[in-house]
């Protein structure tokens, strides 16, 4: 493929990822199953396509996704969830994996145990940008979305640590349970490690972090980084790069400035738009490459193998986080969970959380779509095995993996949303509200504190003035947000609620900013402002309207 035509397909896509962004915010429908689907539709048009390369993949688009997701997760409330968050991503995981594979060795003709978990171990693992991107909008819960967070965070690696064991086992002499055991407990204990190095490595570079441009070009190479030092020692490059994020993310607001957090924030937005976007093109494109092996199997084995995979990727899921959540309040203690009332609603305080209500179950179960990661996965399977003998039962793998990436990411992604909506399953907007603004409160406390020791220390006239005048302002603020708390705290049915004065203020605001920059334009159009310092400006007037909410919060 020529440099030309690759650019074509590159603008192409960015074009697609465009339109159907604007689709998506207009309609309510998943970005990406829409992509899913514009996929499958460009691969059966004539012209060039783009095979998936899974090593591709894995190294240069998982470690910056998975990275992304991480600096914007909450370790303390993973460490606050972290029963469930290993029960989905560890335990789970590997139950979906052998099932899906005991299912094969029973039932498919021909079929070996080994390559039936390799499958399994590629399609285990959740994808939950499609959820999480959904569940943002409908408003779900900040504990579910930590526990979809943190599931996607740590699954992948429980699953391709498990794939290469499996594959192993399928071009040699077998599936030996303690050594799989063995091998994952090294490889995950190893990323572990390898991702504190990477992010107590970068700690002595915080000066660089303060200079924005160098605060961007660090975090983009931290990933990286972490992913092929993993890989180096041969232990699990996905979970350094996932701990790496995690504790560098907890970390950042002692070690970066805040130009650089706005900076920093900006591109991993626009890097997670563009390359969630190719990957769900990628993932439709991919169906006439699956669909061509099909002709050596019979359609019974066929429709066999995939009620399996996808019977154990829809049920096994629910039915775990039943089983689960419904043990025994000693077991939960045994497990590490808190001793809470079933009745307790309220937020957990120590370590773990409690348990799942049958609603929140309901939307954790729907929100277990797959994604690329399943595909890449299967697509690293070899072509023959280590004797010189096709891999058993490759290309019926690959199909039964697609196909529970399709039907999840359009099925359970389009439902997702309704389903949200009809269970009522959202968070109680007013009591985040009061407790930003509590938060907010405090902070203004907290700086007319330091104002009064200020002013208690040895300063001359020029410095009470501007104490007074910072007072004035903080005071300001302090009456502003008390005002507002006091509003919150007569919210009823979780909605925040509207506040005439507030939102005519808002609306008042942005047309002083809009008569700000018509004017700055006139000025540059009639030659008295040069563009550098038309910039400069504008850049002030963007922060000031930037710290406006697009309602009342």
């Amino acid at each position: 493929m020529s440099a030309e035509t690759m650019l074509l397909l590159v603008l192409g896509a960015v074009a697609v990822i465009v339109a159907v962004r604007w689709v998506a915010d207009h309609t309510g429908l998943p970005a990406a199953a829409l992509l899913t689907l514009a996929g499958i539709g460009y691969a059966f048009l004539p012209g060039p396509n783009v095979t998936l390369d899974p090593h591709l993949v894995l190294t240069l688009v998982l470690p910056p996704l998975l990275y992304s997701a991480a600096l914007d997760s909450s370790l303390t409330a993973i460490r606050r969830n972290l029963r469930t968050v290993v029960s989905l991503s560890v335990l789970l995981v590997l139950v979906t994996a052998v099932l899906i594979g005991a299912g094969f060795a029973l039932f498919v003709t021909g079929a070996t145990l080994a390559a039936g978990i390799a499958l399994g171990a590629a399609v285990a693992p959740p994808d939950p940008v499609a959820a999480l991107s959904v569940g943002r909008k409908v408003g779900l819960p900040p504990r579910l979305i930590t526990l979809i967070q943190g599931e996607g965070l740590l699954n992948d690696a429980t699953a391709l640590t498990l794939l290469t064991v499996a594959v192993t086992a399928a071009q040699g002499d077998g599936f030996s349970t303690p050594a799989a055991v063995g091998e994952f407990v090294i490889a995950a204990a190893g990323g572990v490690a390898a991702g504190l190095v990477v992010a107590y490595g970068v700690r002595p570079l915080r000066r660089l972090r303060r200079d924005p441009l160098s605060s961007n070009a660090i975090s983009l190479a931290t990933p990286f980084v972490a992913y092929l030092l993993g890989e180096a020692v041969h232990v699990s490059g996905v979970l350094a790069v996932v701990v790496a994020g995690l504790v560098i993310g907890h970390n950042t607001p002692y070690w970066t400035s805040g130009a650089s957090r706005l900076q920093t924030d900006a591109v991993w937005r626009l890097v997670d738009f563009l390359l969630e976007g190719i990957v769900f093109l990628l993932i439709g494109q991919q169906l006439p490459t699956v669909i061509r092996g099909l002709g050596q199997y019979e359609t019974s084995t066929i429709v066999t193998a995939a009620a399996i995979t996808v019977g154990c990727v829809l049920l096994v899921r629910p039915l775990w986080l039943l089983l689960t959540e419904s043990l025994p309040r000693w077991a939960h203690s045994q497990l590490g969970g808190q001793e809470m009332d079933d009745a307790d609603d309220g937020p957990p305080t120590g370590p773990f959380s409690g348990r799942l209500s049958i609603r929140e179950i309901v939307v954790l179960s729907w929100a277990g779509t797959r994604g690329v990661i399943s595909l890449a996965a299967i697509f690293t399977l070899p072509l023959v095995t280590d004797s010189g003998a096709p891999f058993p039962d490759r290309d019926l793998l690959l199909f039964c993996a697609f196909l529970a990436v399709l039907v999840t990411l359009v099925g359970q992604g389009v439902t997702f949303a309704p389903l949200v909506r009809a269970l009522g399953c959202r968070a109680d907007q007013a009591d985040e509200a009061r407790l930003r603004n509590q938060a907010r409160i405090a902070a203004a406390e907290a700086g007319l504190a330091r104002l009064e020791s200020l002013q208690s220390e040895e300063h001359d006239a020029v410095d009470d003035q501007a104490i007074g005048y910072l007072r004035a302002q903080l005071s300001g603020r302090l009456d502003r947000y008390r005002k507002r708390l006091d509003v919150l705290s007569s919210a009823e049915g979780g909605d925040i609620p509207l506040s005439p004065t507030y939102e005519a203020a808002l609306r008042l605001r942005r047309a002083v900013i809009a008569a700000q920059r018509e004017e700055l334009l006139r000025w540059r159009d009639g030659a008295r402002l040069p563009d550098e310092g038309l910039r400069i400006l504008e850049r002030e007037l963007d922060h000031e309207e930037g710290l406006l909410p697009a309602r009342e919060r």
